[in-house]
């Protein structure tokens, strides 16, 4: 399990690099839309919707024409909508609770959990048209702080975070991913090659006191929007979003924790100079 785990993420990781560094927008808009496609058909399979096929094709088509005829960098107004989806209705379910499947409000939910992925893949494709380096950058926050959660957990686990959701996470695996987000985000921005990556752009705008809470919302935000989806995945009775990712899933189990923080990044971003 742990080989095959290791190979897909090395295939997705060769992929993603190969694809960035293409230059070439067409072919970027085109595998984010297909993975967007995957990421809609989970999400309509973690509701039970009864059509998910037919739903994933109606939002990756609202999504191929934000991005081609719209203005994926200037979608600002999404970004906030889905900044405050999370705030208001998302976040809070992790303590309230999801409403029972089949019922209007988990359509609304899934309607609302619809728009938050949709404006993390054109936030996706806002920060790529800054550069690939700058979108890998506000990746990388993100897979920093799942590492470190993930060794610090094991090593140090001691106090459930959310026991009822997700029973393997710990306060000191939580911990230990922002410790680690803000010492190797802080080591980079000393790098001359990495002067054009969201850390060091937010260090030299906002200084060092605006680096460390920003890190520390978008760690924060990582960490419920991984929440939510465990949540939706056990309200569902699903250990994975789908098998398409072997060893790892479904691609919402792989871009759950980017899905609240990528738009944060872009509204941050456009506060300061790239």
């Amino acid at each position: 399990m742990l080989k095959t785990r290791v190979l897909t993420a090395v295939v997705m990781l060769v992929v993603l690099l190969a694809v960035l560094y293409s230059n070439s927008f067409t072919l970027i808009a085109a595998v984010a839309a297909a993975f967007f496609a995957a990421a809609s058909w989970e999400c309509f399979r973690l509701f039970h919707n009864k059509r998910p096929l037919l739903g994933a094709v109606v939002w990756t088509a609202a999504f191929l024409f934000i991005v081609f005829r719209g203005d994926a960098a200037g979608a600002r107004l999404l970004f906030m909508l889905c900044v405050a989806i999370w705030a208001v209705r998302l976040a809070p379910a992790l303590k309230v609770g999801l409403p029972p499947l089949g019922g209007l409000g988990s359509r609304l939910l899934n309607g609302i959990y619809g728009i938050a992925i949709l404006g993390c893949f054109v936030a996706m494709v806002a920060l790529f048209q800054l550069s690939p380096l700058y979108l890998l950058s506000v990746m990388a926050v993100i897979w920093v702080a799942d590492i470190g959660a993930y060794f610090s957990g094991k090593a140090f686990g001691r106090r459930k975070l959310a026991p009822s959701i997700s029973p393997g996470k710990s306060w000191e695996g939580a911990f230990g991913g922002w410790l680690a987000v803000l010492l190797i985000a802080g080591a980079s921005v000393f790098i001359p090659a990495l002067q054009q990556t969201f850390a060091t752009q937010l260090v030299a705008s906002w200084g060092w006191a605006a680096f460390a809470g920003v890190m520390t919302l978008m760690v924060a935000a990582s960490i419920v929007g991984d929440l939510f989806e465990s949540m939706l995945k056990r309200r569902a009775g699903m250990k994975d979003s789908s098998s398409l990712l072997p060893g790892h899933g479904g691609v919402l189990d792989r871009i759950d924790a980017l899905i609240p923080t990528l738009p944060l990044a872009v509204l941050f971003t456009s506060r300061f100079q790239v």
